[in-house]
């Protein structure tokens, strides 16, 4: 099989590699009961899941400076490290996909708006880090997602084409980014639903790896005709 020169996977890190969200979820809920705040799942998908931490901080504490506020969050992600230590699983299908994708020549991105430490925790756990030629963190980059910046700039370290390439998402936040760098979109459902990844702008969506219709679509894809 001959893959375009150009193609390439990019994928999300937290509900997209690994099914973080419920962990996430926990320590949100930790870290903003003292101001008052409770998340249920739904809840956390509309405006959490996704989004840069400054921008929770805005949105959630708006009564602390900004300096203040960061702390906050630094404290979240500190718990969910602490709560994803002993508690990270991939994705279903996700090593086989990834064994398919080296043998095919596939270049790999990780793209994410979580902090660094987040983003080595998972990565480490799940024995992958090698898989990826790139690890693109937002928030270190002058916009993070919903921004198409984070993707941009994933495609670029790889040296590959929107149009040949495929983006693997779970949040609204994340598939916007995505779709506005001029991918084709794979909703993970490990948190929304296929109406809602597809009405987020998704191009399909899939319950997981092991999807049987998910191969054709990237293979569909990726695949140069034959001449």
């Amino acid at each position: 099989m001959t893959i375009k020169p150009a193609a390439a996977l990019l994928f999300d890190i937290d509900g997209t590699l690994a099914d973080t969200d419920p962990l996430h979820l926990e320590a949100f809920n930790r870290t903003f009961a003292p101001y008052g705040e409770h998340f249920d799942k739904a809840r956390f998908a509309l405006e959490l899941q996704g989004l840069a931490n400054e921008a929770i901080a805005r949105r959630f504490v708006p009564h602390l400076s900004p300096k203040a506020g960061m702390e906050v969050m630094r404290g979240k992600e500190a718990m969910f490290r602490e709560l994803a230590r002993s508690d990270i699983h991939a994705v279903p299908g996700l090593m086989e996909l990834l064994d398919r994708a080296d043998a095919m020549g596939l270049p790999m991105a990780a793209v994410t708006n979580a902090p660094r430490a987040n983003a080595d925790l998972i990565l480490d756990s799940l024995g992958i880090r090698h898989r990826f030629k790139a690890l693109v963190i937002g928030e270190e980059l002058a916009h993070g997602k919903p921004h198409p910046l984070p993707y941009l700039e994933g495609l670029r370290l790889l040296g590959a084409q929107p149009e040949h390439s495929i983006a693997f998402e779970d949040s609204r936040t994340g598939i916007a980014s995505a779709t506005a760098a001029g991918l084709s979109t794979v909703g993970i459902r490990t948190s929304l639903g296929h109406d809602a990844v597809i009405a987020a702008g998704a191009s399909t969506s899939a319950a997981s790896y092991a999807d049987p219709a998910l191969l054709d679509f990237i293979l569909g894809r990726v695949a140069a005709v034959a001449a």
